[in-house]
């Protein structure tokens, strides 16, 4: 353990409100239909936490985190007696320039700390517990970059909600009181055509992204014939309420073999609000005034999960397990 971790815990699994990192891991997988496989993968969701503290006491202030996201035909397998209300498949979107694929992903692992090796080190131990009842559909290792800046340039995330808009925005209330404090996740992996991007004048991507790219101003966009992406990516009901959801992007990237991008996580208190989002970005608001930021931003993923709190992951997962055990027998 190092010295500079002062009186702190580490962090519950299933964290949402858990700080922005330095460094993070995406994994996606798929669980394979064998009562071995199950019974490994509940006794593993079961035991998350318990690997959040194993691995995070080696360096408090490193501040690891972990959310396990759930997919909607796991979700099935692992709780059929209840849902949550929105819970579906991620529904992939056809526009008129670009598409918005939907991949396979029964289980999400958010996994965050301030140091790479720490991630690392957990999910070589998830892994090793998970065994070989899955199957790795995406792994991810983002890092921040500068400023909290996307590969592009720009800051990503300023519009993050804080505080106690927190909790409001992303965790699930009164209205799926079963629940209660869980909250949907959206992710996608997206590719960047640098070259292409490089080439744009800071002028006209400031105009895309719809802020400024150094200093990180809104640019007010309502009279231009085009909306940015700040400004299709912003969601109001019918009663004009905005409604914010929390991203935790990363950037990632390999140089040398020429791939530079962002994985996008948006965490919500109602999956319909990111749908919104991805439809006015893909499909146009209106219909083919498309999110030109896709013309150098390709989506190679698409999966949504709902993440539990950490007592009903712990609950549900042992009930499977136990109900598994007994089949067995």
């Amino acid at each position: 353990m190092t010295d500079n971790a002062g009186d702190r815990v580490p962090i519950d699994a299933q964290s949402i409100d858990a700080p922005l990192s330095n460094a993070a891991i995406f994994l996606v997988v798929t669980v394979k239909d064998s009562a071995a496989a199950f019974k490994a993968v509940c006794d593993t969701l079961g035991g998350v936490d318990d690997l959040v503290k194993t691995v995070g006491f080696r360096d408090l202030g490193a501040r690891l985190s972990c959310i396990v996201g759930i997919g909607s035909n796991f979700w099935q397998r692992l709780h059929p007696e209840a849902r949550p209300k929105e819970l579906k498949p991620f529904a992939a979107i056809q526009g008129a320039r670009h598409d918005a694929p939907s991949t396979a992903g029964d289980l999400l692992f958010h996994i965050r700390a301030e140091r790479p090796d720490i991630c690392f080190e957990f999910e070589r131990l998830l892994l090793l517990s998970l065994g070989d009842g899955v199957q790795v559909e995406d792994e991810v290792q983002g890092f921040r970059y500068f400023d909290a800046r996307d590969l592009l340039g720009f800051v990503d995330g300023t519009a993050n909600p804080n505080g106690p808009d927190l909790p409001e925005s992303t965790l699930v209330g009164s209205e799926d009181a079963q629940f209660c404090g869980g909250s949907y996740v959206v992710v996608q992996k997206y590719l960047h055509d640098m070259s292409a991007w490089t080439q744009v004048p800071t002028h006209t991507q400031e105009q895309i992204i719809g802020r400024t790219k150094i200093d990180n101003v809104e640019i007010n966009d309502d009279d231009a014939p085009r909306k940015s992406h700040k400004s299709l990516a912003t969601i109001v009901d019918e009663q004009g309420v905005e409604h914010d959801i929390l991203r935790d992007n990363m950037p990632f990237g390999r140089a040398g073999q020429g791939e530079f991008g962002t994985y996008f996580i948006g965490y919500s208190r109602y999956l319909w609000v990111v749908e919104k989002m991805l439809q006015r970005m893909f499909v146009g608001a209106p219909e083919g005034a498309y999110d030109r930021l896709l013309d150098f931003s390709t989506a190679r993923t698409g999966c949504t999960f709902f993440a539990p709190t950490r007592r009903m992951l712990q609950s549900i997962a042992q009930a499977a397990s136990d109900r598994v055990s007994g089949n067995k027998g």
